[in-house]
């Protein structure tokens, strides 16, 4: 297999959850790229949703679906069940955040964001196990990549309590699922996101300048760096990959190391 045969997704179908914006509209356009056959985005909001398909191309297929509850989750998969027998690559990204003080923090801003960061994906993966194993062998494992955060390995300063846990945790069941669905051909990974710009972090999105000035390499995510941290991990490059985190933050997971030979 060639260098380049190895990052080709080439008659690959992919379903990308959270798919008309942000991180997940970089991964979607980057796996059309990259040769899938068809790429499913599914967001809430069925007008956002059909505008980026139509934007990405024929390739792209919006299947509208809040799929903050497991009714919701569930309806998706019937969906995408409708039109396809089996599933290549599954990417559980759709996700929401919450800041406010500790005091005074709602039981809502936890369960909002722990359903949907949290119990969706693995819902979801529940849901989509029958197609995604149809779809795997020795040769071309289906892919399970979720979305956590750099937040769910080191803290941010913002008082994001139901975020934190919830990508946190989501890192750990990426662990739990690799090791029970490696046995079908089911390879679970995940990608752990520093500064991108989207509607989740808008500090990105909106000053990109000064929050360049906090990651070490001095700049915030490019499309193409999520897009091709996504890649290597469904394509036949990240086959012997299986229940890890891919950092892609510019090194600010690094940032509180102190430098070798500092004291303490």
């Amino acid at each position: 297999m060639g260098a380049l045969d190895l990052f080709s997704l080439k008659g690959r179908t992919a379903l990308v959850t959270g798919g008309s914006r942000g991180i997940g509209k970089m991964i979607a356009k980057g796996f059309i790229e990259a040769g899938c056959e068809k790429v499913y985005i599914s967001s809430r909001k069925a007008a956002d949703c059909e505008a980026t398909a139509k934007e990405l191309g024929e390739a792209c297929i919006a299947l509208p679906q809040d799929v903050s509850t497991v009714e919701g989750v569930q309806a998706l998969a019937a969906a995408l069940q409708a039109r396809e027998d089996k599933l290549d690559i599954l990417v559980n990204n759709a996700g929401a955040a919450w800041a406010e003080p500790f005091d005074v923090f709602p039981e809502s801003g936890w369960d909002k964001v722990m359903n949907l960061n949290l119990k969706s994906p693995f819902f979801l993966t529940q849901a989509l196990h029958g197609m995604l194993k149809k779809a795997a062998s020795d040769d071309q494992p289906a892919k399970v990549i979720n979305i956590a955060s750099i937040d769910g390995m080191s803290l941010n300063p913002l008082e994001t309590y139901s975020y934190h846990a919830s990508k946190s945790g989501l890192i750990y069941l990426t662990r739990r699922l690799a090791a029970t669905l490696v046995s079908d051909n089911i390879l679970v990974t995940a990608i752990a996101p520093g500064a991108f710009a989207s509607n989740m972090n808008r500090a990105a999105r909106d000053r990109a300048d000064v929050v360049a000035k906090a990651v070490p390499q001095g700049r915030i995510g490019r499309d193409g760096d999520m897009a091709g941290a996504a890649i290597y991990l469904a394509s036949h490059a990240g086959d012997y990959v299986v229940g890890a985190t891919l950092v892609v933050d510019g090194g600010v997971a690094l940032a509180s190391i102190p430098a070798v030979g500092a004291a303490g």
